[in-house]
């Protein structure tokens, strides 16, 4: 129950980027049961490609908590990470990560053979087809605005 709680925060992150014209993908950080840091792609917003919701999420509960490694943590995030992501989720050495739906565009870090922390544990599918739903609408009203 505590997976869906949770990715229901990320879901609503995610809600925010596409409200803000971002790839909706939300991200939460959470540490004893408490969400420490919550975040959504800001790539579009900052100008820069780096801005995925997995990073800044990482940069905020390491600020919290004052380290660099995040290994009692959980991130709860609605798309599975990118190689660029996977590689900041590795360094962090955060304990454990939980996704909604997989890259189906082959985006993902699994689909390029990429290992987390040894440490790491993941869940994938909490929430998948809502995750999905957004992702796929939001790129669904891309393609249509550009046909007009």
């Amino acid at each position: 129950m505590k997976h869906f709680h949770f990715m229901k925060i990320a879901i609503k992150e995610a809600v925010f980027a596409y409200k803000e014209n971002e790839i909706p993908i939300g991200a939460v950080i959470i540490h004893n049961n408490i969400v420490i840091a919550k975040t959504h792609n800001l790539t579009e917003t900052l100008s820069n490609i780096t801005a995925h919701a997995e990073i800044l999420a990482i940069n905020l509960a390491s600020n919290y908590l004052g380290k660099k490694y995040i290994n009692e943590c959980t991130l709860y995030v609605t798309l599975e990470p990118c190689i660029m992501c996977a590689g900041a989720i590795f360094w962090s050495k955060i304990g454990k990560i939980v996704w909604g739906t997989s890259n189906y565009n082959n985006n993902g870090f699994l689909s390029y053979g990429i290992k987390l922390h040894p440490k790491t544990k993941y869940i994938s599918g909490i929430m998948k087809n809502q995750c999905k739903s957004l992702i796929h609408n939001f790129f669904l009203k891309k393609r249509n605005n550009k046909l007009k």
